[in-house]
């Protein structure tokens, strides 16, 4: 091709491009932060590129999910947020997404080219130039639309609920909020799944589950305003951070640097000890949620602004309505939204958080709405026949159930503030919203006191995290000094901060931070929990249930109450072989490092564990069994349901061994006989895994109750510390040590069985020297599952920031 040929077809080209949009008819246009153009005869919208090489914000969600809890796609869903650009290459626009985590801030351009040019980057995507205008490329952002960004058929298909790809002729743009704002462009799409369903979950909540559709909300947003300052992260300060490594660190510095998340708050005066801001942050609630519920979640999530004005700012924290034009997605609202799904499950906050900084452009809270339908549930299994004198005397479990949802409303919306969960908090008088709540109900004077089930108002610890996060040091003081005189005073005042893998009860080692426990002894308030269950037990009726529901429903509400010591018992369990720490960093000379929990604690710990094992504890009464007979046509068992080995009648054993199997899960745990070994070598003070072993088999194996009932029930808990014991001594993460015990105890238990007349006893004993014979052929036996649990009253507090 000669030089004339190239010129007129270059020519012939940019004559194309140039009529491009001109070319198309009713075009629906739209003017903002980029503009761009909706074909309504391809469905196809046209973005308008006149910033290149600029960074913006792109964060996806999704506008309307599965209403699946385990597969995990949820209405208002946000995804990932990314600092992306656009840069030319050709006849091309790429979507480029710099790498955050490895940066070198510096003003030298050279050394900040090389760590840039040392990592990679990502390329989202290629589009075509359709027309050139000046310095504006007009390019097909339809493609882009319909990708999967949220990776649904991804999470679809990790759920083993069935392999599913897009089907781009069922999915189309959807325009309802597809909008343009001077800041941000808001752009929908609705996509169409297709595939094999495999298993029940999909199925379950989709019309035809061959073909899923959902909606999907994509985002570009101006990068914040510059004067935001960023804050350092401390660990004991219970804010969330970011992380990312700086290579222009000086050598002697560490690399590894660590920003707070939190909302941009300024004051208007700041002369002024107290003044109000120059913006305040506003939540505003999903007209979607009904009252009395809608009530709840307002006054629960102001009562932030409490923690804001003990820094000196006035009305900074505020929650209003969501107005009815407005789209939850929209990244100028930050949103607390009721979402609906077929069974309950955890609520969560996230937020839309600049990578570069840690400043929240947008909260986003989505609330479960079956969990206020639980805490109803425990609240009426809990109350003294409260239907025995009318069907509509429901007002005191609605109370109860409102009270919790005013503290989930606070939770929530305390992760898009930027802070963790703490689960240290209940043993200092429930001073903070950011743990996981149980119900503080009482026995007083023989009575079951709902009282104070939940704690009104924001506590001691959010007041600390929100002057770490969001307080302003006085004129002349170095902001690093205050913000560790902030974390000292509280450390004065007793408050703790432990958070989310520290409290986990499977192989957690302390013993002040839990899930949904109370008081300042973990074992103190097991036997106090033990004894209100005894109570609420004994009062359990017919009258527990409304005038014409099947008798199935009493044996459904009489599930929380049965497992209602199960979170107790997790904190309790965690006192044995425990250690108390905090997150100490050097110079604080007031925070402890470890402490072994004292050797008086942890046998109390086992002896109220311990109670959870007792056949008199776990015998459902007779005169309560008589109110459970096979379900009812139409009311079958499901995940909130006993299970049992009797087939369609109630399985008293069976609901005792799955309690009993709840307890040893926790005692027997290998990480927590080690720790046990472990302490004794270094302490003998303390109890070592062989004296509590030994407690262990006292306390079952030569427990010999008089009555048939009871003398049953403790067989089948044996059965389960049998089973824990063979389980323990098999696990390849016990120690030597352990093992060595659990073989002790097992042929000291076959030795003295074996020539025992009764049954059951020489059975247990064969199964032991069977076991001892040939442990590698070990085949564990499972109880009956153990209804649904966390979250009560509903994945602590998902967090996509975090969650409860």
């Amino acid at each position: 091709m000669n030089k004339l040929s190239l010129v007129f077809l270059l020519c012939c080209v940019q004559m194309l491009q140039a009529q491009f949009l001109d070319s198309k008819k009713d075009l629906k246009s739209y003017e903002g932060f980029f503009n761009f153009h909706y074909d309504t005869k391809n469905d196809a919208i046209y973005l308008e590129v006149d910033k290149l090489d600029e960074e913006f914000i792109y964060v996806h969600a999704l506008k309307s999910g599965l209403g699946s809890n385990d597969i995990g796609l949820d209405r208002g869903q946000l995804g990932g947020t990314a600092v992306v650009k656009f840069k030319k290459a050709g006849n091309k626009l790429l979507l480029i997404q710099p790498n955050q985590d490895y940066r070198a801030i510096t003003d030298n351009s050279a050394e900040r080219e090389s760590v840039k040019e040392a990592f990679a980057f990502s390329v989202l995507y290629g589009f075509e130039i359709k027309e050139t205008k000046d310095d504006t490329y007009i390019i097909d952002l339809t493609p882009f639309l319909m990708e999967d960004a949220h990776g649904v058929a991804d999470r679809i298909k990790a759920n083993k609920e069935g392999t599913y790809k897009l089907d781009k002729e069922k999915s189309a743009l959807a325009l309802e909020n597809t909008k343009a704002f001077p800041k941000n462009v808001e752009f929908e799409a609705l996509l169409t799944f297709e595939g094999s369903p495999e298993g029940r979950m999909l199925r379950s909540v989709a019309p035809d589950a061959a073909v899923v559709s959902t909606v999907q909300h994509h985002s570009f947003v101006q990068l914040p305003e510059p004067g935001y300052e960023p804050r350092v992260f401390d660990p004991r300060s219970g804010a969330i951070y970011i992380q990312y490594k700086d290579y222009a660190t000086p050598v002697q510095e560490p690399i590894d640097k660590r920003l707070i998340i939190r909302h941009r708050l300024e004051k208007k005066n700041p002369e002024l000890e107290v003044s109000e801001p120059v913006e305040p942050i506003i939540y505003y609630l999903d007209p979607g949620t009904p009252e009395p519920v809608r009530s709840a979640l307002l006054e629960g999530a102001s009562w932030w602004n409490q923690a804001y004005e003990s820094i000196g700012y006035k009305n900074a924290f505020q929650v209003k309505m969501l107005p009815e034009d407005a789209d939850p997605l929209d990244l100028r609202y930050n949103v607390i939204q009721w979402v609906h799904r077929s069974t309950r499950g955890w609520s969560y906050g996230a937020s839309v958080t600049d990578p570069r900084t840690g400043e929240i452009l947008k909260g986003h809270v989505s609330l479960g709405s079956l969990r206020i339908r639980q805490d109803f549930m425990i609240a009426q299994a809990l109350m003294n026949q409260p239907f025995a004198a009318s069907d509509d005397n429901y007002e005191p479990m609605l109370e109860m159930a409102l009270a919790r949802i005013r503290q989930l409303s606070a939770h929530e919306v305390g992760h898009t503030l930027g802070f963790a969960h703490n689960f240290a908090a209940s043993v200092t008088d429930r001073a903070s919203v950011m743990d996981y709540p149980h119900p503080a109900i009482q026995l007083k004077n023989g009575k079951i006191d709902f009282s104070e089930a939940y704690a009104t108002g924001i506590g001691a610890w959010d007041k600390v995290t929100v002057a770490y996060s969001y307080g302003d040091a006085p004129k002349g003081m170095n902001e690093s000094w205050y913000l560790n005189q902030v974390l000292e005073e509280a450390e004065a005042q007793g408050l703790r901060f432990i958070s989310d893998s520290d409290a986990r009860a499977a192989n957690g080692a302390h013993p002040d931070a839990h899930l949904w426990d109370n008081g300042a002894n973990a074992a103190d308030e097991l036997e106090s929990v033990l004894a209100l269950r005894e109570k609420a037990i004994e009062n359990f009726s017919i009258d527990n249930i409304r005038t014409g529901e099947p008798l199935t429903v009493l044996e459904d509400v009489f599930v929380p109450l049965y497992f209602y010591h199960r979170y107790q018992t997790e904190a309790a369990v965690k006192s044995i072989g425990g250690v108390r720490y905090t997150y100490a960093v050097k110079g604080d000379d007031k925070q402890s490092i470890t402490d072994a929990v004292s050797a008086k604690e942890q046998e109390q710990a086992l002896s109220a564990v311990l109670q959870t094992l007792k056949a008199e504890n776990l015998a459902i009464p007779a005169d309560k069994l008589a109110l459970f007979p096979p379900r009812a046509f139409g009311y079958g068992r499901t995940r909130e349901s006993f299970k049992g080995n009797t087939g369609v009648t109630f399985d008293p054993l069976g609901a005792a061994e799955t309690a009993a199997d709840f307890t040893l899960d926790f005692l027997l745990n290998a990480d927590r006989a080690n720790r046990l070994v472990a302490q004794y070598a270094t302490n003998t003070d303390l109890p070592g895994f062989d004296a509590v072993l030994q407690e262990l088999i006292d306390e079952t194996f030569e427990t010999n109750p008089k009555e048939a009932y009871l003398a049953e029930v403790q067989r089948s808990v044996n059965n389960r510390v049998l089973e824990h014991l063979k389980q323990l001594m098999v696990n390849p993460n016990a120690i030597p040590q352990v093992k060595a015990a659990v073989f002790k105890s097992l042929t000291d238990l076959a030795q003295q069985n074996m020539r025992a007349e009764d049954a059951n006893t020489r059975y247990m004993a064969w199964s032991i020297g069977k076991f001892l014979e040939e442990p590698d052929e070990f085949k564990p036996v499972s109880a009956p599952k153990i209804p649904d649990g966390s979250p009560i009253g509903s994945y602590e507090c998902l967090n996509l920031d975090r969650h409860d």
